[in-house]
């Protein structure tokens, strides 16, 4: 798959191999995969930056209305 020059890239950290890069929106979830898979015998060890998980948590939470009161 192709990335399109104007796709969003997300940010990708892997703690122990101390790397952080960034992926075109369209290829994180098989990068992450690959990566995981090549360098830590499939562990979950690469992810999304946590600050962008939990930003895009909060806005679907928000979205959602779970977080209003009452």
């Amino acid at each position: 798959m192709t990335a399109d020059a104007d796709e969003p890239t997300v940010p990708i950290v892997c703690s122990e191999c101390e790397t952080t890069s960034r992926i075109p929106l369209s290829e994180v979830a098989d990068a992450i995969a690959r990566h995981n898979d090549r360098l830590h015998d499939g562990v979950d060890v690469a992810m999304v930056d946590p600050e962008i998980s939990e930003a895009i948590a909060d806005l679907a939470a928000e979205d959602l209305g779970l977080l209003e009161d009452g």
